[in-house]
């Protein structure tokens, strides 16, 4: 059988790891920087504590787990959740006759889960990083994966909106620190609600924002379709449509909302909190256009419930490569009130693409041995193999050609490996006390004392 990658998922070269970690590294560090602690959870879950989280779509895109008690059951059990099986295949099914686990969907519902588990134990405000892969049962295409990592950073138990204002920095920094040129989006879910009030569809407000959030992809006849096909009213869409023309000026689009809320409670909170944060970020010297009030921005996940984030690439046509938001209620599913929390999510892959195209990968970010000893064989093996032990000890990578071959095959397995310079320790060398490499990226040859070569 010929061998194949399953759908979504890819295999990553010594290169493409060494980039990805020249990535995590500068994301980790920021993290701490910012005073998040490290945390990892299982890659699955209980059903129940992933379903209902992410709303329709996102239940949907939910891998499931075949329960493995169905090889344990009785036979006329057994027959029973294979039957349930057969079924599951043929069309959706969720029956936890057949399943009860899942790979996890994001990070952020496993540690709402967590803390939910621990908050007895934590101290608040509580700041937790977490870098792990996650799964999706999408349609693959360019920056989507079935298999990704995300990169997130949370603040549980504290509900001032300085926490909004810091997560900014975090990003702008981050983005800043990987040269990355990006614009982060930013809307507010009470804005979203006090949208609907507006328009009357108060009941409707979850397919509201699903149909919403699909702008960039389908445009507004789509949307506008969409609102349509969920039994929105034409009167009510008419009320929205100022939502697709809206200026450049953030603040201004906050003044507009405020004259059309005028009495709608939630729908002012959201307006004053986005005004707070862009307000603040203004103060600590951020350049307005890297931020964005983008009024038609949902995200589409259920568990927001204020601050919502979406961070872009300036110069690459990619979706979002971060976004997050304040989900002040997600504990309460799993039994603890009154824990509110924001996060915001890195997209590795996405980012991995986005300085690959621009070519922003320095060379330290290339996985490279610094030397590589040519195997003249005899007593050179042994006084090459002491040389590279003591390269090793000072954190230089070294190795030796594994056999006495002749010279131009070990030139091009050292080029083809992207090695830097090939060493040369003979019986001349040895004698002198001298080694000789030539550095092949720049085709200079030197000899040198031993002393100096090991600095």
């Amino acid at each position: 059988m010929k061998p194949s990658l399953a759908k979504g998922t890819r295999d990553f070269t010594a290169q493409e790891v060494s980039r990805r970690k020249y990535i995590i590294n500068i994301l980790q560090n920021n993290f701490e920087l910012f005073g998040f602690q490290p945390l990892e959870t299982p890659s699955f879950e209980n059903l129940s504590t992933l379903t209902g989280k992410y709303g329709e779509e996102g239940d949907r895109l939910i891998f499931k787990i075949l329960n493995s008690s169905i090889n344990e059951a009785k036979d006329e059990k057994k027959t029973q959740m294979l039957t349930d099986f057969q079924r599951a295949l043929e069309k959706p099914f969720s029956s936890e006759n057949i399943t009860d686990k899942a790979l996890r969907y994001d990070l952020t519902v496993p540690f709402a889960r967590f803390v939910a588990m621990n908050h007895g134990k934590l101290t608040f405000p509580f700041k937790r990083s977490q870098i792990q892969p996650v799964w999706r049962a999408d349609r693959p295409q360019k920056g989507r994966y079935r298999e990704f990592y995300q990169c997130d950073a949370d603040v549980v138990g504290s509900e001032s909106l300085l926490q909004e204002v810091d997560l900014v920095q975090l990003y702008l920094k981050s983005f800043s620190d990987l040269k990355v040129p990006v614009t982060i989006h930013m809307n507010n879910r009470k804005i979203l609600s006090g949208l609907a009030e507006y328009a009357g569809i108060t009941d409707k407000l979850i397919d509201f924002t699903v149909a919403l959030d699909k702008l960039d992809k389908i445009g507004k006849d789509g949307v506008v379709k969409e609102l349509l096909e969920r039994e929105i009213s034409q009167d009510s869409i008419d009320k929205l449509d100022f939502l697709f023309s809206q200026s450049d000026d953030a603040l201004e689009n906050l003044l507009q909302l405020k004259e059309k809320f005028a009495g709608n409670e939630i729908g002012l909170q959201g307006v004053e909190e986005l005004e707070f944060v862009l307000t603040q970020s203004l103060n600590l010297g951020v350049d307005m256009q890297n931020l964005v009030f983008n009024i038609t921005l949902a995200r589409g996940l259920d568990y927001y419930t204020g601050a919502i984030f979406e961070v872009k690439a300036d110069e690459v046509a990619m979706g979002s490569i971060g976004g997050g938001g304040r989900y002040d209620n997600l504990t309460e599913v799993f039994g603890v009130k009154n824990i509110p929390g924001i996060g915001i999510s890195f997209g590795l892959d996405r980012i991995y693409l986005v300085m690959e195209e621009l070519n922003l990968f320095p060379d330290e970010a290339s996985s490279k041995t610094e030397y590589l000893f040519a195997n003249f064989g005899g007593e050179g093996i042994t006084e090459a193999l002491k040389l590279i032990m003591q390269l090793r000890t000072k954190g230089i990578s070294a190795e030796l050609y594994p056999e006495n071959a002749k010279i131009n095959k070990q030139f091009t397995y050292a080029e083809k490996k992207g090695i830097k310079n090939l060493v040369f320790l003979g019986e001349e060398e040895i004698k002198n006390g001298t080694v000789t490499f030539k550095n092949l990226e720049v085709g200079e040859q030197k000899t040198v004392s031993l002393n100096k070569f090991l600095g």
